[in-house]
């Protein structure tokens, strides 16, 4: 079951590809500074997940706007990241949680995921400047895309 609002978020620290090099996003890193939204999403190079990234990457602005830095995070590798980034014009910055550590830590680690093996659920998840979670939902399947409005209310309320 996925962290609910009112818990402290759990800091993560997962490997992310910018162009040739490869780099640490840590959540720790934005607090103080600006709300964080996470996206979890199951697997690249899916029709779903592509449609639910490439949204936000459209709407990137509105969330910039409300001081919100935006995560997605798959257990896909960065490699696998980056080309589908690369594919789909995505402009968010993905994360790599190829361990699972960090969707288990936030209670979105699904054991099995339609055959494929243990993947995130999907779910998104308002943090607050001072590392609260604020909002939390994981969606009731994989198919289901998060209430983007929802998220986007919530992060007006906190500035």
């Amino acid at each position: 079951m996925a962290l609910s609002a009112g818990s402290k978020a759990p800091d993560f620290s997962l490997k992310s590809k910018h162009g040739d090099s490869i780099g640490d996003v840590r959540l720790g890193d934005y607090l103080g500074n600006s709300n964080v939204v996470l996206f979890f999403f199951p697997l690249a190079f899916t029709g779903v997940c592509t449609t639910e990234m490439c949204d936000v990457t459209a709407g990137l602005g509105a969330y910039e706007a409300l001081n919100a830095k935006v995560i997605g995070i798959s257990v896909d590798s960065p490699f696998a990241q980056d080309a589908w980034a690369k594919k789909e014009n995505i402009g968010i910055t993905l994360a790599s949680d190829l361990n699972k550590k960090t969707a288990a830590a936030y209670g979105t680690l699904l054991e099995d995921l339609g055959g494929f093996g243990a993947a995130s659920a999907r779910a998104a998840f308002v943090i607050d400047k001072a590392g609260v979670i604020q909002y939390a939902e994981q969606t009731p399947t994989p198919k289901d895309l998060p209430n983007f409005e929802a998220v986007k209310t919530k992060l007006a309320e906190l500035n």
